[in-house]
């Protein structure tokens, strides 16, 4: 593989017709990094995917592979490799065919395809697997056919396109695992594309939070879990409560303030931060997850199970102890 290069998004605006889909997008991507664009249905990710392969156009700003500008270069000039969400296998094909067509689309010597097919199966683990064809494979191996056929072209990026959405929980959470495996080994710069934010949390060394065709807020995933920038991101990322001034609780003007339900705890009404009602409660074996209604809105607080321990009942008055370190102020 090629060495691992940076990627730079300056100032893209992309718009269809009406539609303001990227709006001044600015994003630096480190040499080798596994990057994730994560946000809701919409926001924008997967246009910018496509705009990196060369898929979409913008209107205005760059795109930039290792300092170069890439927006007047074609997808296959660009040096650039992606895994759709529906894969593209070829069924009538076998999966060394299918690893194989896009060398053959760039008429190499045939003893250079078959070494490059040889390499990409035996790198995902499919090299037993080269005579079958997609029908006769499972959907974890027919994602690994189309990242072996992916990494064969020696792409200088890796883009994927929500890999794993047609993936069983129990399957997403194993190739998740290879995938970061496989990026490591290669050393290849990649970019994720995911609206699960667990995905992106465990397998991405940074994350770049979307919304309505802007970004929110890059970091590591500890970043943006401990210090989220505003309410969307704290919103986003795990469960959080945003509590104002009707509340029962003093918040600076134009705040809200934020906290995780587990750095919350359930106390005696007298000397807690705010107290309320229990309105529901649910077991979930190491934690039990309470609500309280506490001003005009409903909490979670989340508390470690041991056994014997007595449980708070629904309609009972609790307090709520809230340490000062985890308690957020953010614009509102």
């Amino acid at each position: 593989m090629s060495k691992a290069v940076s990627i730079e998004i300056a100032g893209v605006n992309l718009s269809y017709g009406s539609t303001h889909v990227l709006k001044n997008v600015d994003l630096s991507i480190r040499p080798g990094e596994f990057f994730a664009f994560l946000g809701p249905s919409g926001c924008g990710k997967t246009t910018l995917l496509r705009l990196i392969a060369g898929f979409a156009h913008a209107q205005t700003g760059q795109v930039l592979l290792d300092g170069q500008d890439v927006a007047p270069l074609p997808p296959w000039k660009r040096e650039v490799g992606m895994v759709f969400q529906s894969y593209a296998l070829w069924p009538h094909m076998t999966v060394a065919k299918n690893v194989a067509f896009g060398l053959e689309e760039r008429r190499l010597p045939r003893a250079e395809i078959d070494r490059r097919v040889a390499n990409a199966l035996d790198l995902v683990g499919l090299a037993d697997f080269a005579d079958r064809r997609p029908a006769q494979l499972s959907g974890g191996q027919q994602q690994r056919v189309a990242v072996a056929r992916t990494i064969a072209i020696e792409p200088k990026v890796l883009l994927l396109d929500e890999p794993l959405s047609n993936l069983d929980a129990k399957m997403r959470v194993s190739v998740r695992r290879e995938l970061r495996a496989l990026q490591q080994r290669l050393g290849l710069t990649t970019i994720f594309v995911t609206h699960d934010q667990e995905e992106a949390n465990t397998v991405c060394d940074r994350i770049a939070v979307m919304d309505a065709g802007t970004i929110r807020q890059v970091g590591t995933p500890m970043e943006l879990y401990e210090n989220p920038a505003n309410l969307f991101v704290a919103s986003f990322l795990g469960s959080a409560n945003i509590l104002g001034d009707g509340d029962g609780i003093p918040v600076p003007a134009g705040k809200r303030l934020v906290f995780r339900p587990q750095h919350a705890t359930l106390s005696s009404v007298d000397g807690s931060n705010l107290q309320g009602r229990v309105t529901h409660r649910e077991f979930l074996g190491a934690t039990v997850r309470y609500g309280v209604r506490v001003g005009i809105s409903e909490i979670l607080i989340e508390v470690p199970f041991q056994s014997g321990s007595e449980l708070r009942t629904v309609g009972s008055v609790v307090g709520v102890a809230l340490p000062p370190e985890r308690m957020l102020y953010l614009p509102a």
